[in-house]
């Protein structure tokens, strides 16, 4: 397998699991703090949004 293919892999990967944790940790911590469950459902979104744009990238110009 080549490294652009284990490279997309790792950030579906990191990806898929930013998009649970966060989504678990507003479902956990919303009775309680509301707002730092928003708090965290946003700090994962930012991070998800950044790993998309970088999987865009890598699939587009990753030479390998």
């Amino acid at each position: 397998m080549n490294r652009k293919k284990i490279a997309l892999r790792i950030i579906a990967g990191l990806i898929i699991f930013i998009t649970l944790a966060s989504v678990t940790a507003y479902f956990l911590l919303s009775p309680e703090k509301p707002w730092m469950a928003f708090f965290i459902a946003c700090c994962g979104g930012v991070l998800d949004v950044n790993f998309l744009v970088t999987y865009i990238l890598v699939r587009k110009n990753f030479k390998g």
